[in-house]
């Protein structure tokens, strides 16, 4: 009977594996590329300082004449489009991937019948299914720029939005394109005229089968305390006593879902704003323009709750609007903190949690 030991083959230590490849260096040193290539090629990257020695040489000299033909493209690696197998994480569906701050000149047109070319922001996501890896997301940017030419509308967004939902075989989507839009406005007295710029956006969105079409605005006004106004004309009757009431620079950002199929123009969104509340900052000033500012805030004096409501009362009269968002912020000048206010009106921008940096970005700098 043949007895074995249990171990036929024990595995070499490090010293022995050390040895080996000493061994193995000092025979490769000596040896001809040909009788290492015979051997094993991967012998050649042991020997120092020719690592990489059976790599391919390749060209330093970039191909100015190469052209990428039909055969040569479908060749191309495209891992974003690749197999499920190759998901990193867990396979969850993406609400939202794409691309942001993708910009271009884009033409609008105004109420009064003319058109402006303005810098435009633009950000496009699909949704992305639990299974697939990735989108290409240059076909977002190629399907928008097929309609970048025309003058933009809402309904222009929506020809953009099915055709990168077809490009992508995607089920939602998201248009957003930001813009600073600029309007003459005149002087409260002295007849000066100049351009006040409104940041502005238009939004498209399909989920679950159902889209909207929305609207951003920031409207930027003077807010005066109607506490600190009290207060300061009591110590003027009472005691003789010069006193300012405090007023400060103020944002609203004022979110609207357009509905029927009337135009809600962009100026038609500001002097709804204006309506609501007056004290818009000025743009051109005299002494007389400034003396009416403060008369026109002495007749206005303003909470963030009042600005909240006052502008609720304009979007519920206007039948152009559906849901809608007010969120305004007046930035103390009596205090070293902020004072916010939120109204929502319907499902579209109702919120349980606010993005915690939501106030910080109606700081509107000069």
């Amino acid at each position: 009977m043949n007895v074995h030991p249990s171990d036929m083959s024990p595995r070499p230590d490090r010293d022995e594996a050390k040895a080996a490849l000493a061994r193995l260096r000092q025979w490769a040193s000596s040896a001809t590329p040909e009788e290492v290539a015979d051997l094993d090629p991967a012998i050649a990257r042991l020997l120092p300082g020719e690592e990489v020695a059976n790599y391919p040489a390749l060209s330093r000299d970039y191909p100015e004449g190469f052209v990428a033909d039909p055969a040569y493209r479908a060749s191309l690696p495209d891992l974003q489009n690749g197999p499920s197998s190759l998901i990193r994480g867990t396979r969850q569906q993406l609400q939202h991937v794409g691309i942001s701050n993708f910009r271009l000149p884009i033409r609008y047109h105004t109420r009064d019948n003319g058109d402006l070319t303005l810098e435009t922001s633009v950000t496009g996501t699909v949704s992305l299914e639990a299974g697939k890896k990735g989108i290409n997301m240059s076909r977002i940017m190629r399907s928008f720029y097929k309609h970048s030419e025309k003058t933009f509308s809402l309904e222009v967004m929506e020809a953009a939005l099915d055709d990168y939902l077809a490009d992508l075989d995607s089920v939602d989507a998201r248009l957003q394109m930001r813009l600073s839009y600029p309007m003459k406005v005149e002087a409260l007295r002295s007849g000066l005229v100049g351009y006040q710029y409104y940041d502005i956006a238009l939004e498209l969105v399909e989920q679950d089968g159902v889209r909207r079409k929305l609207m951003h605005f920031d409207y930027v006004y003077s807010s005066t305390c109607p506490c600190s106004l009290e207060l300061s004309e009591h110590a003027r009757r009472v005691r003789g006593q010069l006193a300012t009431p405090h007023s400060q620079r103020s944002a609203a950002r004022i979110s609207v879902e357009v509905v029927g199929s009337d135009c809600l123009w962009f100026e038609d969104l500001i002097e709804l704003a204006r309506r609501a509340v007056p004290t818009e900052t000025q743009v051109m000033v005299k002494r007389e323009d400034e003396q009416a500012f403060a008369e026109l805030n002495a007749a206005n004096p303003i909470f963030v709750e009042d600005a909240a409501r006052l502008f609720c009362e304009q979007l519920l009269a206007e039948p152009r609007v559906g849901d809608f968002r007010v969120v305004a912020s007046h930035q103390e000048s009596l205090h070293s903190h902020d004072a916010v206010s939120v109204l929502t009106e319907g499902n579209t921008f109702a919120a349980t949690s606010l993005d915690p940096r939501l106030f910080q970005t109606l700081v509107h700098g000069g």
